[in-house]
């Protein structure tokens, strides 16, 4: 009987098979791809000019020259300028009178406006928030009208009154604060309405509990709904404090000139001028990084602070 001799191949064939990234390293690559526009915006219109500014602090800086190093020169400039040193005080002098107006005034508005006895809240809700969105350079210009020494709405109801004399309130520099903390309620739309959301968010249990106790109204809200919403008012405090650092438009548009109008020399101002209309970027570098200084240091100061007053209902 015949038989086969033939060999048969035992070994398989090899077949390239593609490797494939696993679901995690996919979920990252793309996670990447989607935040890539903002991470190049990061570096390319936050990072990369930080780092430029802080290489001409340090410099002579001047548009049209050569940049010549000067180490510490507009550093030991800066602290012996008497405009500069003016317009630090201008800027922490009316932070002291408008910080506690930005926060007391949309807080009591909150409390007025999530009152259960107040008729058409929402209209009223409404009404209260629309100045925010309202274009800031619009709404200065009004505010500058009503104003008005001369002509203006808010003197001339003064002289209904029986005030004869009314004040100049942007011309004079005595009322020049006055004027802006006026001009600043006009955007206290978004404060009211942070804090009226935290106000809504109080467990009613707590006002049933206290009024069972006997306590009246004014009680409850100190008692109660301070500590309750004291994150959202520290929240809103931090940020008035960083943007009254940056108080920049509303002193643009009132004033002409820092020297012969030093009531609104704002520092952020004086930093605007000293760059663009004096072309000194070398100086105008250190003034900012002075102004992130300022700014970072009473930003850790009220985070050390909130420590002994802010309530956090999942923490101590």
């Amino acid at each position: 009987m015949a038989t086969h001799t033939g060999t048969i191949s035992t070994t398989p064939a090899v077949q390239s098979v593609p490797r494939r990234a696993s679901l995690q390293q996919q979920q990252r690559r793309w996670g990447l791809i989607f935040i890539s526009p903002w991470i190049i915006g990061f570096f390319l219109f936050t990072a990369f000019p930080m780092a430029a500014s802080f290489y001409f602090s340090f410099t002579n800086f001047t548009i049209g020259q050569p940049i010549v190093w000067v180490g510490l020169d507009n550093w030991k400039t800066l602290f012996s300028d008497p405009l500069t040193i003016q317009a630090l005080q201008v800027t922490f002098r009316f932070g002291l009178l408008a910080l506690p107006v930005s926060i007391i005034f949309p807080l009591l508005m909150a409390a007025l406006l999530n009152s259960k006895y107040l008729i058409g809240k929402p209209f009223f809700r409404l009404l209260f928030y629309m100045p925010y969105i309202v274009p800031a350079i619009s709404g200065i210009f009004i505010w500058q009208a009503f104003l008005n020494g001369d002509s203006g709405w808010l003197n001339r109801i003064l002289r209904t009154l029986g005030i004869s004399d009314p004040p100049s309130w942007i011309q004079n520099p005595a009322y020049i604060n006055t004027a802006l903390v006026l001009i600043g309620l006009w955007g206290v739309g978004n404060a009211m309405l942070t804090m009226m959301a935290g106000m809504q968010g109080v467990p009613t249990e707590l006002y049933e509990a206290a009024r069972v106790d006997g306590a009246g109204p004014a009680t409850q809200f100190r008692r109660i709904t301070l500590p309750m919403i004291s994150p959202v008012i520290f929240y809103n405090i931090v940020l008035t404090a960083i943007g009254l650092m940056q108080y920049f438009t509303i002193p643009y548009v009132l004033s002409t000139n820092a020297r012969s109008d030093p009531s609104t020399n704002f520092i952020n101002l004086l930093l605007f001028r000293t760059a663009f209309e004096y072309h000194n970027m070398g100086y105008a570098s250190s003034m900012a990084w002075l102004i992130f200084a300022l700014g970072l240091a009473i930003t850790i100061g009220l985070f050390a602070l909130a420590r002994r007053w802010v309530y956090y209902a999942s923490g101590d």
